[in-house]
C-alpha cells in the first residue's frame, strides 16, 4: 500500500509591525497602501499557500511615556482589508486576527460570517486576548477583565459565535438563538445565513498551557513559535495528545509555528544575507529598546556596542506598555540573553559574558524567529523534514520586506516543495477547510 507523504501548510502573514521587517530596503512600501496587502495577497495565491494572515494592534506601543519610536504608526483594521482582498484573490484563505476581549460575539459572527460568504468560504479568525488596562483605555469598559478570565471569556465567545453561525440551518432556514453564560447573556436572532464553511476557521496563538488548552479544545489552528526541531516535536505532541479528551482527531488540529526564511545560491551567501538582515533590524537604538523593555529601566546611557548592565533588572516595570514582557528578567539579566525566539542556527544561549558580546550583538544573537536559512534546495528539504517529523504541520511565513518579501520563496522554494510530493500543484476545493484538510462542523440541532 503507498503511503501518502504528509503535505506541508502554508500560510502568509503580513510584515510590518515590529522590527523583523527591514524597512530600509529600498523595496520596501507601504504597510497601509492597499497595493502592498494586494500584492502579498496575490504572491500567496500563486504560491498556492492557504491563507492570508493579518495581525491585529488596538493600541500604539508607548516607549518611556512616549509613542514607540520603532513601532508602526497606522494599522488597517484586519477584516476590512480582508473584504477587500476577496474581490482581488479565487482561493486564498483570509484569516483576521480580532481580540475577544474587546469585542462583542454577535457583532464579530456577523462580521466573520459576512467575509466567509463575499470570499465563498475563505474566512478566518484568529482569536486573541488582553487583560491590560493600557490597551483597555481604548474601550468603555477599561482593563475591566482578570487575567485569569481571559481564556474562560475567549472559549466562550468562540462557542457563542459558533452558536451564532448554526442558527441558520443549510437549507436557510433561521431559527433564534439564546445564551446565558459568565460573560456573555443574548438572545435574539441572527441576521445573516450560515457561512459557506459552516465555521470560519479558527486560529489561536500561544504556547502557555492555558493556550494549548484552549487550542485542543477550540481551534483549528496553532500560530505558534518554537527555535528547534525537539522543540518543536515536543509542543506538537503535547498539543495533539490533548485533542482526545475533547472528542478530536489529530488532524482536526494543524500546527503552524511562524518563520523566516532567508536564501541564498549557496549556503554562504545565506548566511551572509541572514548576517546583515539581522544587523538591519538590530540598529543601535532599537538594540537599547529591546534591552530595556528586559530590565524595565532607562539604559539609554549605555554604549549599544558595551557589555551589558551590571545592574540587576526591575521586575514589573511600566517602562513599556502595550508589550508583554516574556520571562523572569532576573534570570533572563544573569543569563545575559533577552527572552527573545532562540534559534538553533544562531548558536548556543549561553551567557554573553562568557562569549564577549556587546549589548547589540547579543540581541542579534538571541533574537528572531525561527529562521530558515540555506538554499532553495535545502531550506525545501528542512521544512519537508519538520512536517515529515512531526514538529509541525506546516509554517506562516513571515517575509522581511513589505510586501515583495514573499516572492523569491514561491519562485524558487515552492516548486522544489512540489517536486518532492510534499505541496500542491494546484487547490482542490473552494474553502479554506478544504485547503487545509480540516472536517466541515456538524450543526448543532438548535440554537
Amino acid at each position: 500500500m503507498t503511503v501518502r507523504r504528509k503535505q506541508i501548510r502554508l500560510a502568509a502573514h503580513f510584515p510590518g509591525v515590529n522590527n523583523t521587517t527591514v524597512w530600509a530596503d529600498p523595496r520596501s512600501r507601504s504597510q497601509i497602501d492597499f497595493s502592498s496587502f494586494e500584492h502579498l495577497a496575490r504572491t500567496a495565491e500563486r504560491g498556492l499557500f492557504d491563507f492570508f494572515f493579518l495581525a491585529e494592534g488596538l493600541r500604539l506601543r508607548e516607549h518611556k511615556g512616549r509613542i514607540h519610536d520603532l513601532d508602526v504608526v497606522g494599522r488597517p483594521e484586519s477584516l476590512t482589508v480582508l473584504n477587500a482582498l476577496a474581490g482581488v484573490t479565487e482561493h486564498l484563505g483570509l484569516a483576521a486576527t480580532v481580540n475577544a476581549t474587546f469585542n462583542e460575539p454577535y457583532e464579530l459572527a456577523r462580521r466573520l460570517a459576512t467575509l466567509d460568504h463575499l470570499s465563498g468560504g475563505r474566512a478566518a479568525w484568529n482569536v486573541v486576548t488582553s487583560s491590560d488596562a493600557f490597551t483597555g483605555e481604548n474601550f468603555r469598559r477599561g482593563g475591566f477583565l482578570d487575567p485569569a478570565d481571559r481564556y474562560t471569556r475567549a472559549a466562550e465567545f468562540v462557542s457563542v459565535a459558533r452558536k451564532l453561525w448554526d442558527s441558520w440551518t443549510p437549507e436557510g432556514i433561521s431559527r433564534p438563538f439564546a445564551h446565558r453564560g459568565q460573560h456573555f447573556d443574548i438572545a435574539g436572532e441572527f441576521t445573516v445565513p450560515r457561512p459557506p464553511q459552516g465555521h470560519p476557521v479558527v486560529i489561536q496563538a500561544g504556547d502557555s498551557g492555558e493556550g494549548r488548552e484552549f487550542a485542543a479544545s477550540t481551534a483549528d489552528v496553532v500560530f505558534t513559535r518554537h527555535g528547534t526541531l525537539e522543540a518543536g516535536r515536543s509542543f506538537y505532541a503535547d498539543v495533539k495528545r490533548r485533542l482526545e479528551k475533547y472528542g478530536r482527531a489529530p488532524d482536526d488540529l494543524k500546527i503552524m509555528p511562524g518563520v523566516t526564511v532567508v536564501l541564498g545560491d549557496t549556503a554562504a551567501e545565506a548566511q551572509e544575507r541572514a548576517v546583515e538582515i539581522r544587523r538591519q533590524q538590530v540598529s543601535p537604538q532599537n538594540a537599547i529598546i529591546a534591552l530595556e523593555q528586559i530590565w524595565g529601566v532607562d539604559l539609554s546611557a549605555y554604549d549599544p556596542d558595551g557589555p551589558l548592565p551590571e545592574i540587576d533588572p526591575v521586575a514589573d516595570s511600566a517602562i513599556t506598555q502595550g508589550r508583554t514582557r516574556r520571562g523572569d528578567t532576573v534570570a533572563i539579566a544573569e543569563m545575559g540573553v533577552p527572552p527573545l525566539e532562540r534559534s538553533s542556527r544562531v548558536g548556543e544561549a549561553r551567557p554573553s559574558k562568557e562569549k564577549g558580546l556587546s549589548i547589540r550583538q547579543t540581541v542579534i544573537e538571541a533574537g528572531g524567529r525561527q529562521s530558515f536559512i540555506g538554499t532553495p534546495e535545502a531550506v525545501a528539504a528542512e521544512l519537508d523534514e519538520y512536517v515529515r517529523k512531526d514538529a509541525a504541520d506546516g509554517f506562516i511565513l513571515q517575509p522581511l520586506i513589505t510586501p515583495v518579501g514573499l516572492d523569491e520563496f514561491v519562485d524558487r522554494v515552492v516548486p522544489l516543495l512540489q517536486e518532492r510530493g510534499a505541496f500542491r500543484t494546484e487547490y482542490q476545493g473552494a474553502t479554506l477547510r478544504s485547503h487545509l484538510g480540516l472536517p466541515d462542523p456538524v450543526p448543532s440541532v438548535s440554537a
